[in-house]
């Protein structure tokens, strides 16, 4: 019988895995370090707003090219639990989605239309999602330039939503449909603005994380959910309702850090992927006994 892992992770990719300057792995010895910990049998799961297509070019292409041990439970919950697939060493599985949670598609084409006509100088319409509208900061902007019209954008598709009769959320205010629904929700990121079903989010993502899990072996004994916002303290607050042992790292604390009934360690001296780095050669260090507590959680920091 296949003994359940010490415990199993559930990362967020923007922040933590892939910077958020080059959106690619780039801290040195993040992609070795969660090599090992699937090779050690400790399953992982994306959890990511991104699209199926980004994972692809920029994380699991990256993971198979370094050499997937075939034991390993990888998986990937998208669009935040709009979109999942699951990964071996022979490469990326089918891609599913759930329809029920996209957006209509005449409010997809008005608002991508919107984007490339109207913003196209400060961001670029994510062509890669399923179910969800994606405008991104382009790379030559810089992030000053780009929040300063990121707010325009989003005002102009509160517009488009009320002339489609769609009932939508933006930043606290509801703006009901005819019927008096509110389905949809605009939602910022420092570096991208996601049109979305209310319905999805982190905590929809791990109930995902977990059905995929139910199917390739024991669930773990404990959970290390890893994100770079307030919004990924989801995870966590899901996977503690549920009755799982869980503790959340915070890479990018600067949004505050909330009150949990969970543990949360943050960084010392370094933020988003460099944090993620430091976090996950930490969980190698445990799985490898060269620490003495179970994934270190004998302080409230992380990182050096």
């Amino acid at each position: 019988m296949q003994t359940a892992p010490a415990f199993g992770l559930l990362l967020d990719v923007d922040g933590p895995i892939a910077s958020p300057v080059t959106r690619s792995i780039s801290a040195p010895g993040l992609l070795d370090s969660l090599l090992e910990l699937l090779a050690a049998g400790i399953p992982v799961v994306f959890n990511t707003g991104r699209s199926d297509e980004f994972l692809r070019e920029q994380v699991v292409g990256p993971v198979l090219a370094a050499g997937l041990p075939a034991a390993a439970r990888l998986h990937a919950v998208c669009e935040k639990g709009a979109v999942t697939f699951s990964v071996t060493a022979q490469g990326m599985g089918p891609v599913e989605v759930d329809q029920a949670v996209a957006v209509p598609q005449p409010a997809v084409e008005r608002l991508e239309a919107l984007a490339r006509e109207h913003f196209g100088d400060v961001l670029f319409v994510d062509a890669g999602k399923r179910a969800m509208v994606s405008l991104e900061q382009r790379l030559d902007v810089d992030s000053a330039t780009y929040l300063a019209r990121q707010p325009e954008y989003e005002k102009a598709a509160l517009a488009v939503f009320a002339d489609l009769d769609l009932g939508v959320t933006w930043k606290g205010v509801d703006q009901a449909d005819s019927a008096g629904r509110v389905d949809w929700r605009i939602d910022p990121t420092i570096i991208s603005t996601d049109i979305e079903s209310v319905l999805l989010g982190k905590d929809r993502g791990a109930e995902m994380a977990l059905r995929l899990l139910a199917t390739d072996g024991p669930m773990p004994l404990a959970w290390r959910t890893v994100g770079d916002s307030r919004t990924d303290y989801a995870m966590a607050d899901w996977l503690h309702a549920q009755g799982h042992v869980v503790a959340h790292v915070d890479v990018r604390p600067a949004d505050g850090v909330p009150a949990t009934p969970y543990p949360v360690l943050e960084p010392r001296r370094t933020v988003h992927d460099e944090a993620g780095a430091a976090w996950l050669a930490r969980l190698v260090a445990v799985v490898r006994g060269e620490a003495a507590d179970d994934a270190g959680f004998d302080d409230s920091h992380v990182g050096s």
